[in-house]
């Protein structure tokens, strides 16, 4: 079998019709006109969705540049925090309606109202104000899935803020390089946060990066763990600046195309790439994403199951669900914590209809068994939708047949702000593995290297060919950067640096990234490909492949697989067969590893690079700031070792 044999075999799951008591025939018809006006001009069905919000002046024009330096609703001035808080605080039918449904690690609870939402993002408004912080200064926003971070984040857009969310997991040097990067004036932080029935110190952290960071002036500090920890000077209490400002701050009227919110990539370079996202952009474009991915209706109650450090937090929860007037259920720590049920006891507690979550927690509530997951029937559950690396159709028929509910894969990147391209929920029919189709307002082709638009059934390079809103703007005080590292390879499109494939029924496989394609002697495998064939093995449970190099081959896979309980002695000799037997010789895994954990960051998806550089140096050698556990890496450098 060759590389063509072993694509038409992945994309080759048959079209599932949506089950008739998962239907929505009132989204239906709505899906029908947003996608005649995108038909007409992807511009028009833009418009609908901007007449959806609240507008402090009217824009003069829909949009005016092409890829590269684009600019919406010109002439107009918007708020978010005005369309995410204060217009249903306002509403009397809303105001006493859960905004934020929040649970500690510990078990401690906390549910604010949009009424009470809207005056502690009032306060901190004011109290930010009076720290001298202005229109179009960075505020670092360093703590988990805190109430606090929503409302921080909304201060922040409030007064014109541009607010940059640090990773609670990041150590003294990642929080440093950032916050210089970014030129922070202020960083709001919790004292401490709970993260696996430990308290992990963040205020300790930030004092210790700040002499790296000179332009922060002001640090505001959430008592978390309530053990009143001494301030230092340049410090002040989150609660006292609370109770110092009922005045609150006036809303800023803000250009949709100005700067909202800065997000740090990691990878292999050294310097934090701080991609820029707009005020008016992000607002329209999340609102879409959540309307057509979760459809939220009345009485919902959304969880997304991610870190605030994520771009799927803000996208889902903090914009683009409350943007909607919905109830966001929110967690602060691990997911196995304090023991594998826990899942489902939030779920069932906070009486949850969606989850949003990466495929790796899908993985993860698989191993922990059918048993458990009998047990604790999700009665309430009406949705799981998965996002940030490929969902492999093990995993997907497993999640189907045991919660008995729509799994909805999604697409999208950091730089593109939102996912867009998954089937809408209540309407389009479903493929395992898939992500779909785009939704209207995105465009897109697969292209060759030369940027030759490819057939159906033939893999090649992922690019949108439309400006679209979420787009991020630029990379912060680096803007050719922004234009060598997206646009420069395909000049006049958008390069998401991925493989793709567009099969038969017109839906889009997102193979992975394009630097992590397998050229084993001159055959190019993608890992998703190899990845789909290794999670059909009865004992393994989760599996990523990475290639390394070989003299003869150029290239050779290798797979991690975590496996069931028992031994494995067996598992690595059945996994090559299968994949020799299923694909093909020259995909053959050249090396089995049976780790009992992998590299990951703490909203689960695997750092592959990561797994190359320890099987190549025995040691991990670039970027490890997202990673969640560093442990992990201690894991698998044993197995590799063994």
């Amino acid at each position: 079998m060759d590389d063509r044999d072993t694509l038409a075999t992945l994309i080759s799951a048959p079209l599932q019709p949506l089950d008739d008591r998962w239907r929505s025939p009132e989204r239906a018809a709505e899906l029908a006109e947003a996608r005649a006006l995108h038909d007409r001009d992807p511009d028009d069905y833009w418009v609908w969705v901007a007449e959806k919000h609240r507008w402090i002046t009217k824009w003069t024009s829909v949009r005016a540049g092409e890829l590269g330096d684009f600019r919406y609703f010109e002439g107009g001035r918007i708020n978010v925090a005005d369309n995410c808080v204060d217009r249903w605080a306002e509403n009397p039918a809303s105001a006493d309606q859960p905004a934020v449904v929040w649970e500690g690690e510990p078990g401690d609870t906390r549910t604010l109202t949009y009424a009470e939402l809207s005056d502690e993002v009032n306060r901190l408004a004011g109290g930010l104000r009076s720290l001298g912080i202005a229109h179009g200064d960075v505020v670092a926003v360093y703590m988990p899935n805190l109430v606090e971070a929503f409302t921080a984040i909304h201060a922040c857009n409030k007064i014109g803020a541009i607010y940059t969310v640090l990773f609670s997991g990041f150590g003294r040097d990642a929080v440093a390089s950032r916050l210089a990067a970014a030129r922070a004036t202020a960083v709001v932080v919790a004292d401490a946060i709970y993260r696996r029935g430990k308290p992990v110190e963040l205020l300790e952290t930030l004092r210790a990066a700040l002499p790296d960071a000179p332009t922060v002036e002001s640090v505001v500090v959430v008592d978390r763990t309530r053990r009143g920890v001494e301030l230092a000077p340049g410090e002040v209490s989150y609660a006292a600046l609370l109770a110092d400002h009922p005045e609150g701050a006036a809303t800023v009227a803000l250009d949709p195309n100005e700067p909202a919110f800065l997000i740090f990539t990691s990878g292999t370079e050294s310097r934090p790439k701080g991609v820029v996202h707009s005020v008016g952009g992000f607002l329209l474009g999340t609102w879409a994403n959540v309307h057509w991915q979760a459809g939220p209706v009345e009485g919902d109650v959304y969880w997304v199951a991610a870190d605030v450090g994520w771009l799927t937090f803000p996208i889902q929860a903090v914009i683009g669900g409350l943007a909607h007037g919905s109830t966001i259920a929110c967690y602060e720590g691990a997911l196995d914590t304090p023991g594998p049920s826990r899942f489902y006891d939030i779920c069932t507690r906070h009486g949850v209809t969606q989850v949003l979550c990466a495929p790796t927690v899908l993985r993860m509530l698989r191993k922990f068994g059918d048993d458990l997951a009998a047990s604790h029937p999700l009665e309430r559950l009406a949705l799981i939708t998965v996002q940030g690396e490929p969902l492999d159709g093990e995993t997907f028929t497993w999640a189907t047949e045991t919660y008995g509910v729509p799994i909805v894969n999604a697409y999208g990147q950091t730089e593109t702000g939102s996912t867009w391209t998954y089937p809408v929920t209540g309407v389009d029919d479903l493929k395992a593995g898939s992500a779909g189709t785009p939704v209207p307002g995105h465009a897109f082709a697969v292209v060759d290297e030369e940027g030759h638009e490819v057939p159906a059934g033939v893999k090649g390079n992922l690019v949108m060919t439309r400006p679209f809103p979420t787009l991020a703007r630029t990379v912060w005080d680096d803007h050719e950067r922004y234009l060598s590292t997206y646009f420069g390879r395909f000049p006049g499109r958008y390069a998401t640096n991925d493989e793709a494939v567009v099969d038969t029924d017109g839906h889009l496989w997102v193979l992975g990234r394009a630097d992590d394609v397998i050229n084993v002697a001159a055959h190019r495998l993608s890992t998703m490909e190899i990845e789909a064939v290794v999670t059909t093995h009865p004992r393994v449970v989760e599996a990523a492949v990475v290639g390394i190099p070989d003299a003869t081959k150029g290239t050779v896979p290798v797979a991690f697989v975590t496996v069931t309980d028992g031994s494995a002695d067996e598992v690595p000799d059945e996994v090559r067969t299968l994949v020799g037997d299923t694909i093909g010789g020259i995909a053959r895994p050249d090396r089995v590893v049976v780790t009992a954990a992998m590299p990951k960051t703490r909203t689960g998806k695997i750092m592959r690079r990561l797994m190359r550089e320890v099987l190549l140096h025995g040691e991990a050698r670039s970027d490890t700031s997202a990673l969640e556990d560093p442990g992990s890496l201690d894991t698998l450098a044993a197995a590799v070792k063994a």
